[in-house]
């Protein structure tokens, strides 16, 4: 499963590496792969710091994302150095790949989202219109009125259930 990792847990685990200790070696001890921890590296030696902390997201449009998988597709440059020349997360760019490669579109089309219920809210806007306002008006007093019956029939129900029960009913 992934995991994020914080900025000092990168830190030291780079530095480790830099100090003498096998990256295999590395690699097992703290269970993050091999790859992953030499694009650390490479990002700590190309931006510092800085390039430890986290990849600011960058909204590429589709002819810039196509460009950077032919890069890797017709010029065989390695995945690691388009990451650090573009300042781009592996994931994104694995992603790209994958969606050029199943002939789907790159555009960006935002987090994908699951189709609302009947029940949804319909996504609010003014009406313009004089009708458009008191057909608004209507849904609501509606809504407002079929709420007001369900309080009644559940305030019904329970001075029912207490008049069976021998309680006498609350006043609240």
């Amino acid at each position: 499963m992934h995991r994020q990792h914080s900025f000092e847990e990168r830190l030291n685990i780079v530095s480790r590496l830099q100090s003498g200790e096998g990256l295999r070696a590395l690699s097992r001890e703290t269970g993050i792969d091999c790859k992953q921890i030499r694009q650390w590296c490479h990002r700590y030696e190309t931006y510092g710091e800085e390039g430890l902390r986290r990849i600011k997201p960058h909204h590429l449009t589709a002819e810039e994302k196509l460009a950077i998988v032919l890069e890797i597709e017709e010029k065989c440059v390695p995945l690691l150095q388009i990451c650090l020349r573009y300042d781009l997360s592996r994931t994104s760019v694995r992603h790209w790949l994958r969606q050029y490669r199943s002939g789907e579109s790159l555009e960006n089309g935002g987090r994908r989202q699951q189709p609302k219920g009947t029940m949804a809210r319909p996504k609010k806007r003014e009406p313009q219109t004089e009708l458009e306002k008191l057909q608004a008006e209507v849904i609501r007093l509606r809504a407002e009125n079929a709420l007001l019956k369900k309080v009644k029939a559940l305030v019904e129900e329970k001075k029912a259930r207490a008049r069976m029960s021998g309680q006498k009913p609350s006043t609240d």
